[in-house]
């Protein structure tokens, strides 16, 4: 009986058991008392049971100065490796901040470099879970030129793989740089925060004092910045939804997003005329159309709470997944502002990456007006949204639903800027400006010298709406490719996406466009 080969078999399991350990039972205790869970606890929560392996466990520092010889770091602060979410392969980290606060040092960014590649190497979603104190200071530039190497495979893995962010505790520094490059950022309430310079150095450098919470938490970037899509009351409920979201999304740009079996009556006939109201300037809920219209319970909002004025979100029809792009007449008159350009842009963006098709339900006033949306630079961000449907050549389809006017008309996915089909209900208004504006421009002389000038702008802007502000016009001249019930949007959605399943459409050869960034 072979003795040795068992004596190196315990050791392994030793030496496996010490990397299991992280930082300890001290430092564990440390993190649930902060309401967070251990790397490896996370990972258990977001794979399917079982799923994970891990990859290069036992990778150490290798750091001398200040004092780091002395100080084990197992697994250098972060796992990594590759399992299953809902039955489909993800490669992923978790950072360790019971080792070196999750640190990122050479070794650390090799690791997850590596992963990293494999990830892109089979076509596999990526998912990052961050919890770091941000560049080990004790490896010095070493340290940044691992965060370099991590953002490259951001940037160049970017429309390849799906990549996903979760921040469940500090990200500082240039650790939120890789974040913000991913497709889909998630937050958790009070204990993640994502900032390029803390509450300290912006205390001494300004003199302005904030805590943590109030400068770079889950509510300021899913509300304020817009720089994170999600956020949860738990981490629990953070991963739950990241497994949602990947239930949507292909492995890669090669392939279609996941078709769900559909059980329902695929041509049911949703009653819409109840929802929007007759009247061009009564608010409503887009999203009650969007729920009728997609199968029921599959609306998958994004960026819920930042520029309301916009909604987006993924949603299946009769089972297959598409991307929804929506005026929400309840904020700003559904207007677009710099905020809902930047947000509309990047996921019609996204969408065309990975084979989405793409719905956009209009209801446009036009671009929002202002002193403080000029000086912002609403043109280049405006600007955006017309790049990113131009851009995209997936099937798109659009369905003006009450109003469609100005540049905003143009910039929603017009026929001119490549709509592959353009619907419109029959009470829609598309014209370059609203009929009340118009009139009063067309018509100012004859209201001016009317007897009544009030009666006289009142039939001017219903023989501006008879002539120009109804589909009619658009539809006759092509603009519009169908005036339809409501009632029939759903079936014309379908029809229109099976129609289009085939569709291939070539951009001229470059090596890529430059997007009014």
């Amino acid at each position: 009986m072979n003795h040795d080969i068992y004596d190196k078999i315990n050791e392994l399991y030793d030496k496996r058991r010490e990397v299991e350990l992280g930082g300890g039972d001290k430092k564990v205790e440390k993190q649930h008392e902060k309401g967070k869970l251990t790397a490896r606890e996370r990972i258990d929560l977001l794979l399917d049971e079982g799923s994970f392996v891990e990859i290069n466990p036992f990778i150490e520092h290798r750091c001398n100065d200040f004092g780091l010889s002395s100080k084990k770091g197992p697994g250098d602060g972060v796992v990594t490796g590759y399992g299953k979410v809902n039955g489909r392969p993800v490669y992923l980290f978790s950072q360790d901040f019971t080792v070196f606060g999750g640190a990122l040092g050479e070794m650390h960014a090799k690791k997850i470099a590596a992963v990293m590649d494999l990830a892109a190497k089979n076509g596999t979603p990526f998912i990052g879970l961050n919890d770091s104190g941000g560049a080990r200071i004790q490896e010095g530039v070493v340290s940044l030129d691992g965060y370099g190497q991590v953002f490259y495979r951001n940037t160049i893995y970017s429309g390849v793989i799906p990549q996903i962010s979760v921040i469940l505790g500090p990200c500082a520094g240039g650790a939120v740089y890789s974040p913000a490059i991913t497709d889909f950022v998630f937050m958790v309430e009070k204990t993640s925060q994502m900032f390029i310079t803390g509450p300290k150095v912006i205390e001494t450098v300004t003199g302005e004092k904030i805590s943590s919470e109030d400068l770079g938490g889950a509510n300021v970037h899913n509300t304020i910045s817009g720089n994170a899509h999600f956020s949860g009351v738990t981490e629990e409920d953070v991963l739950l939804k990241v497994r949602k979201l990947l239930s949507y999304l292909p492995q890669n740009n090669e392939q279609k997003p996941p078709v769900s079996q559909y059980s329902g009556e695929s041509d049911y006939r949703p009653d819409l005329t109840e929802l929007i109201p007759f009247d061009t300037v009564r608010p409503y809920d887009v999203r009650l159309v969007v729920e009728q219209v997609v199968d029921k319970g599959s609306f998958f909002e994004i960026h819920k709470n930042f520029a309301k004025n916009i909604v987006i979100g993924l949603a299946r029809i009769k089972g297959e997944v598409v991307g929804l792009v929506c005026n929400q007449p309840k904020y700003l008159a559904g207007g677009l502002d710099i905020d809902s350009s930047d947000k509309a842009a990047r996921f019609i963006r996204f969408c065309d990456s990975f084979q989405i098709p793409l719905i956009t339900f209009e209801d446009v006033t036009g671009f929002f007006p202002g002193v403080k949306q000029e000086h912002g630079g609403i043109i280049r961000h405006g600007a955006k949204i017309l790049y990113a449907y131009s851009e995209a050549t997936v099937p798109k389809l659009t369905v003006i639903l009450r109003k469609a006017y100005g540049g905003a008309y143009v910039a929603l996915n017009s026929k001119s800027i490549g709509a592959d089909l353009v619907f419109a209900w029959p009470n829609a208004e598309i014209a370059v400006m609203g009929p009340q504006g118009a009139a009063n421009i067309i018509f100012a002389k004859e209201i001016e010298q009317s007897s009544d000038p009030e009666l006289t702008r009142a039939q001017k802007i219903e023989e501006y709406r008879e002539k120009f502000a109804n589909p009619y016009v658009a539809a006759s001249q092509g603009m519009v490719d169908d005036v339809i019930d409501p009632r029939d949007t759903r079936i014309k959605l379908i029809q229109a996406l099976d129609m289009l399943k085939t569709k291939k459409e070539s951009r001229p050869a470059k090596k890529h466009g430059n997007i009014p960034l």
